[in-house]
C-alpha cells in the first residue's frame, strides 16, 4: 500500500532504528516514528493506543513528522480513519542532515585569519609576518620566524615538535572535517602523545549537518586530551608548550605550507587568543547540557558497565534479569536521544555521569 508517494518499508523487530531526537525532534515524535517504521501504517487512534499516548500529544507527534517529512497520510477527511506511514529511516535522517547544514564560510576563514595577523603586524609585535605574500625563500625569514614551504614538509615538523619532551599542544582547526590523508598523518602522533600523557587541548567548528550528538564532538574532558567546538575558530593553529606555534601561511591553500613561530612576543599573543576562544568555547559547553537525574539502579548500573561488566554480570550484582538490564539502557538511550550504547557512554560522560575510556583525535595538519 502506498500513502501520498510512501511505500511501507518495515525494518526487522529490535533493529537500530536512527533516533530523530538528535536531529531537533520531540521525543514522543520518535518514539511514533520508531513504531510505524517497526510495525506499520496506523492510525492515529491506534498509536495512541499502542503507546499509551494522549491524543494530543500522539497527534503533535505525526504533526511533527509530517513537517519534517518523516511521515505521510492518507487522505482520509477524518482523523479517526487516516493512516500514518513512516519514511525509510535512512531518507529521514538524510532529508534532516541536509536541513541542518550550516557550513562555514571559507571567506571568514581566510578574512579571520588575515585579521590576527594584521593585529599582529600593526601591535608592532611582528611587523616581519606575511599578511598576503609568501616569503620568498624556505627557513628562517625573520627572527623567530621561519616558513615551511609546503604541506608534506609542515607534516614532517609536527612529527618532530611531537617527538619531542612536549608537554602541552593546543590545537584550533578551522575544518569542520578530517580528510582521511590529514586523520592516517595525525594518528600515529596523537596516539604516541596519548600514552606519553601529553596534555591536548582541540577547538574545532561544529559539524556541518548540526549533529549534536556527533560522536567526534562529544569525546571525554577531564583526561589528558580535551576538545570543544566553537562557531567562531579565527585560524589554523598548533602551538606546542610555549615555545613553538605553526598557523598557514595561506589560509586560502594550506599546500602552499606554514609559518613556524618561535618569536616570544608572538606565541604570547597566539597563546592568549587560543584561550580566550577555550574558555568561551567551555563556558558555552557547559551551559549547553541538558542536565539529567540517574536513579540509584540507573546510576549502579552504569558504574558497574563503565568497570566492565557484562550485561550477565552487572544483572546478577544488580539481582535483576539481563532483559531489565537491555530495559534500563535503552530507557537512556530514549531520554539523551542517542542510538547504541557507545553513543550512551559518551553523552553520560560528557554530562560526568559516567566516565567512558579516553579517545584522542588531534586536527589535521
Amino acid at each position: 500500500m502506498r500513502i501520498d508517494g510512501v511505500t511501507p518499508t518495515l525494518v526487522p523487530l529490535g533493529a537500530a532504528v536512527p533516533s530523530l531526537v538528535r536531529w531537533g525532534l520531540s521525543s514522543n515524535a520518535d518514539l511514533v516514528f520508531r513504531t510505524l517504521v517497526t510495525f506499520g501504517p496506523r492510525t492515529e487512534r491506534t498509536l495512541a493506543v499502542e503507546l499509551g499516548l494522549p491524543a494530543r500529544r500522539t497527534a503533535e507527534a505525526l504533526a511533527e513528522l509530517r513537517e519534517c517529512g518523516a511521515a505521510a497520510a492518507t487522505a482520509d477527511a477524518r482523523t479517526t480513519t487516516r493512516v500514518w506511514t513512516a519514511r525509510p529511516a535512512t531518507v529521514v535522517v538524510e532529508h534532516l542532515r541536509r536541513r541542518r547544514m550550516h557550513v562555514v564560510d571559507p571567506r571568514f576563514t581566510i578574512r579571520s585569519h588575515h585579521d590576527v595577523v594584521r593585529a599582529l603586524r600593526n601591535s608592532g609585535i611582528a611587523a616581519a609576518l606575511p599578511l598576503h605574500t609568501l616569503p620568498s625563500l624556505a627557513g628562517e625569514f625573520a627572527a623567530g620566524l621561519r616558513y615551511l614551504p609546503s604541506r608534506e614538509l609542515t607534516r614532517r615538523r609536527l612529527a618532530e615538535l611531537a617527538g619531542t619532551k612536549v608537554r602541552r599542544v593546543l590545537s584550533m582547526n578551522t575544518a569542520q572535517a578530517i580528510d582521511a590523508e590529514s586523520a592516517r598523518a595525525a594518528s600515529p602522533l596523537d596516539l604516541a602523545m596519548a600514552e606519553r600523557g601529553v596534555q591536548i587541548r582541540v577547538l574545532m567548528p561544529p559539524p556541518a549537518d548540526g549533529d549534536d550528538l556527533d560522536v567526534s564532538g562529544h569525546l571525554v574532558n577531564g583526561t589528558s586530551f580535551q576538545r570543544y567546538e566553537s562557531a567562531g575558530i579565527p585560524l589554523k593553529l598548533f602551538v606546542f608548550d610555549r615555545e613553538r606555534a605553526l598557523l598557514p601561511a595561506d589560509p586560502a591553500d594550506l599546500e602552499r605550507g606554514y609559518l613556524e613561530v618561535a618569536h616570544a612576543g608572538v606565541l604570547d599573543a597566539l597563546i592568549a587568543l587560543f584561550d580566550r576562544h577555550w574558555q568561551s568555547a567551555a563556558a558555552e559547553h557547559r551551559a549547553g547540557l541538558l542536565p539529567i537525574e540517574l536513579s540509584e539502579r540507573e546510576r549502579q548500573l552504569v558504574t558497574l558497565l563503565a568497570a566492565g561488566h557484562t550485561d550477565h554480570t552487572a544483572a546478577q550484582r544488580l539481582r535483576i534479569s539481563a532483559r531489565s538490564v537491555t530495559g534500563i539502557l535503552r530507557s537512556l538511550m530514549d531520554r539523551l536521544g542517542v542510538d547504541n550504547r557507545f553513543q550512551l557512554g559518551l553523552a553520560l560522560g560528557s554530562l560526568q555521569v559516567a566516565v567512558p575510556p579516553s579517545i584522542s583525535i588531534n586536527g589535521e595538519s
